[in-house]
């Protein structure tokens, strides 16, 4: 993966001149807008069921999830299971009982990537790059 300067304000190459020109155009945040990831995290239960395996420290139980999070036990496996599905979590069964841990390294190197790459392609508010409304990014 090529190193992002996060104070770099444009793109490497010049904007393109119309949305749909910048939808063909590849780049390293196309593979970090991970779709899977955003929906296992736009479920408030599964934030703070990620959120209480982060605190922990330690990998857990569903059972030690469900106790701590006042979730019914079948609930708090469906939602595990598809955050290790999405990448949030890894997941090893050891008999009946499987075992979740958060994957904090990979979350935060995720993240932090598509920070820098969000900032290689938008512009501060000091320049302007909306042509219609003459202002920094995000004007309508």
């Amino acid at each position: 993966m090529t190193q992002v300067n996060p104070r770099m304000s444009t793109p490497p190459a010049a904007n393109p001149p119309t949305p749909k020109a910048a939808a063909r155009r590849r780049a390293a945040i196309d593979k970090l807008l991970d779709t899977d990831l955003f929906k296992a995290l736009a479920d408030p239960t599964r934030v703070r069921l990620l959120a209480c395996l982060i605190k922990c420290g330690r990998r857990c139980s569903v059972s030690e999830v469900a106790e701590c999070c006042s979730v019914d036990f079948s609930v708090v496996a469906r939602h595990l299971a598809l955050l290790a599905r999405a990448g949030a979590l890894d997941a090893v069964k050891e008999g009946r009982t499987v075992w979740y841990s958060p994957r904090c390294a990979h979350l935060t190197g995720h993240f932090r990537a598509l920070a820098d790459s969000i900032d290689e392609w938008c512009c501060t508010e000091s320049e302007q790059c909306c042509d219609a409304g003459g202002g920094p990014c995000g004007c309508a």
